[in-house]
């Protein structure tokens, strides 16, 4: 076990590039004021250092909002203006002390987009948990298939990605006319529930035709899962605590 100075207190700590990155971002990007008691708890549970970059967000940032909301990456949590993002403990169901018996084995969730998509961190062993991809790369449960999609890249170059613009194209067939508006009216514990549901014809085939509407991020990604697991595909798994 480290210690919460030592995990801190780095040569080369990463947040000073991520600030950089931040001011030549591609897509709209917010960064979010940090619960500095909440973000520590995070990174002293996740045992990793500032040198990182999931150390530097969750100790430095309350989260990252980009496209207007259409995607939260988690950090330390914040509850400014009465706008609360939960943090990756909280998304992840980190224990309510440092217990360090206690590991993310299956890997760690650490984004959601409005539609109830899932960007997860793989863990040691992805094959077991059922998600593609090598350990520590990242991968994306799509709410349009209910399957998980190896991203073939890590946190920090995830980061890099969501920051480059290409959001536009990676959703591509999944935004509607006047999605900008709808995503703004939410908050962040909820999401877009489309019905036709997602992964049906009729919403391939006629996306603007759907019925929208706000919900919950819990009830979106609760349904997802129990339309996995009655369509024969396989099990999602852990999608986050929302």
């Amino acid at each position: 076990m480290r210690e919460l100075d030592e995990l801190i207190n780095v040569d080369d700590p990463a947040w000073p590039e991520l600030q950089e990155l931040f001011v030549t971002s591609a897509a709209p990007l917010e960064v979010l004021p940090v619960d500095p008691a909440e973000g520590r708890r995070c990174l002293l549970q996740l045992q990793v250092t500032a040198r990182s970059a999931l150390g530097s967000l969750v100790l430095n940032s309350g989260g990252l909002v980009l496209d207007g909301g259409w995607v939260r990456v988690f950090g330390g949590g914040t509850a400014s203006d009465g706008r609360t993002m939960p943090s990756l403990a909280q998304v992840n169901a980190f224990p309510e002390r440092f217990d360090p018996a206690w590991s993310p084995t299956v890997g760690l969730v650490v984004g959601h987009d409005v539609l109830g998509g899932v960007f997860a961190l793989n863990g040691h062993n992805p094959v077991a948990a059922g998600r593609p991809g090598a350990p520590g790369q990242m991968a994306y449960f799509a709410p349009d298939t209910l399957a998980w999609e190896a991203l073939e890249m890590g946190h920090s170059a995830w980061i890099s990605w969501l920051l480059s613009g290409r959001l536009e194209t990676f959703y591509d067939g999944l935004r509607w006319p006047g999605w900008t508006e709808d995503v703004a009216a939410l908050t962040f514990a909820q999401g877009i529930s489309v019905y036709p549901f997602l992964w049906t014809k009729e919403a391939h085939a006629d996306l603007a035709g759907t019925s929208r509407r706000p919900v919950p991020m819990r009830e979106i990604l609760g349904v997802a899962t129990d339309f996995a697991r009655q369509m024969g595909t396989a099990d999602p798994g852990f999608l986050g605590a929302a």
